[in-house]
């Protein structure tokens, strides 16, 4: 365990966060009616996504965790504000319609934090920070929360998670032509380092090796 995020961005942890936050105040009973089970789901995913969070902030490197910090406390601040806003200035389809839309504004949001990793996939042909099981699950989770809008005929539901399964559908192309350059980039850079007998550094067992054939000097 190395203890650090590496090149991981926590941009998709946070989006989806706020995208929890705010699927779970949207399934409440006094914003829209026979939705309590969005409310239960995304009211453990904000409790897991927290969790993820958290241990982003503690082992990242100090640009990067000021930088999500602040987008933290922004996420936070927005949700806030929608809470309010609904609460206390709406009532009934008004606060439905308000909540709603401010929901699926984030999720689709959420849904395309990723767009910069599937860049990063594309450019470096690597799939080393793009994880298969996190592509699936995006995969399945939009798919079937689509399903469930559909069924439902909430287009709050069935809109961003449409968005998500095609969002989901291409990471896993990308991982089916790229995933066999898993690991690829650090491959190379390892075999561009010169080698300890290259330098006349120490062996394996401590011992300076001296059988280094001078460098030849170019014309």
């Amino acid at each position: 365990m190395n203890k650090s995020t590496e090149q991981f961005s926590g941009l998709p942890y946070v989006m989806t966060l706020l995208n929890c936050l705010l699927s779970t105040w949207y399934g409440l009973p006094f914003v829209s009616k026979n939705n309590i089970l969005v409310s239960v789901i995304n009211g453990t995913g904000a409790a897991i996504e927290s969790i993820y969070v958290l241990i982003f902030l503690i082992f990242a490197p100090k640009k990067e965790k000021a930088k999500i910090l602040g987008l933290l406390t922004f996420v936070l601040a927005v949700f806030t504000v929608i809470a309010l806003v609904s609460v206390f200035a709406l009532h009934h389809n008004g606060r439905k319609l308000f909540c709603g839309i401010a929901a699926t504004i984030f999720s689709i949001v959420m849904y395309a934090s990723p767009l910069s990793v599937m860049r990063t996939v594309v450019k470096t042909k690597s799939v080393e920070y793009m994880p298969f099981f996190l592509s699936l699950f995006v995969f399945l989770c939009g798919t079937s929360w689509f399903i469930f809008g559909l069924l439902g005929k909430d287009p709050f539901v069935a809109v961003p998670n449409g968005f998500g399964c095609g969002l989901g559908t291409v990471q896993l192309i990308l991982y089916a032509f790229y995933h066999k350059n898993k690991g690829a980039t650090d491959k190379s850079t390892a075999d561009d380092k010169p080698s300890s007998l290259e330098m006349g550094l120490p062996n394996g067992n401590g011992n300076v090796d001296c059988n280094v054939k001078p460098l030849q000097d170019k014309a």
